[in-house]
């Protein structure tokens, strides 16, 4: 068991890779699907560049890896035609292919854990009560950068930009987009802090980075002196 759990992050980037290369065999809109899996092309080879220097926990991986795929499907096929989208939509009668709701609800909820696991590691901020609404903002406001880079993705693009933005005739799509981002990231922090501290307390993430100054050398597990915000 502890040595599946010490190659997960591996196991996961290695199922991330594989799924990249095959959302990227003839998707219906080429343009669409490197505006979605830019996240995942970047993101990927970031997190293996500074793990050594900054390993994350086992829940961020495994949300990160989650989150991937979503953006992933939805750069394939565009997030207004996910099949399974389509099956949601008829079958509850809905108006619209909610994938990209989902979509929405996964850029909160994912990425409060990365806020979250940041604002502990390299900040007074661990322990403290403002640490949940401000990764609560931290995903909102994240949320609004996007929102403007489909805006500018829209006025730059005009009509070709419409598998992009998905918006599926909805005037309001860009509110109800940053609400699920919303409603995800404080379902996140709600449901997953506990578990989230547990992780952040083991001796993988307490030896390593700790901002140990400018060598970035590694240091032992040591009593966090540092001031925290109340």
């Amino acid at each position: 068991m502890t040595a599946v759990r010490r190659r997960l992050p591996v196991l996961l980037a290695c199922a991330v890779v594989a799924a990249l290369v095959l959302s990227g065999w003839d998707p219906r809109d080429r343009t669409t699907w490197i505006l979605e899996t830019v996240w995942v092309l970047v993101g990927l080879p970031l997190i293996v560049l500074t793990w050594r220097r900054f390993p994350m926990t086992e829940l961020l991986c495994c949300l990160l890896a989650v989150h991937a795929l979503v953006l992933m499907v939805g750069g394939h096929y565009t997030y207004a035609q996910v099949p399974l989208g389509d099956w949601v939509r008829d079958t509850f009668g809905l108006d619209r292919n909610p994938y990209d709701r989902l979509g929405h609800l996964m850029q909160g909820f994912v990425p409060a854990v990365l806020v979250r696991e940041l604002l502990s590691r390299t900040s007074p901020l661990r322990g403290s009560r403002w640490l949940a609404p401000l990764t609560v903002c931290a995903c909102l406001a994240f949320s609004a950068v996007f929102e403007m880079l489909e805006w500018a993705a829209a006025v730059i693009g005009g009509h070709s930009a419409d598998a992009f933005l998905a918006t599926q005739g909805d005037v309001w799509d860009t509110q109800w987009d940053m609400f699920c981002a919303l409603i995800g990231a404080t379902v996140s922090v709600l449901a997953l802090s506990r578990l989230h501290d547990r992780q952040l307390a083991g001796p993988r993430v307490t030896s390593s980075y700790s901002g140990a100054g400018s060598t970035g050398a590694l240091r032992t597990s040591t009593p966090d002196t540092r001031p925290r915000l109340r």
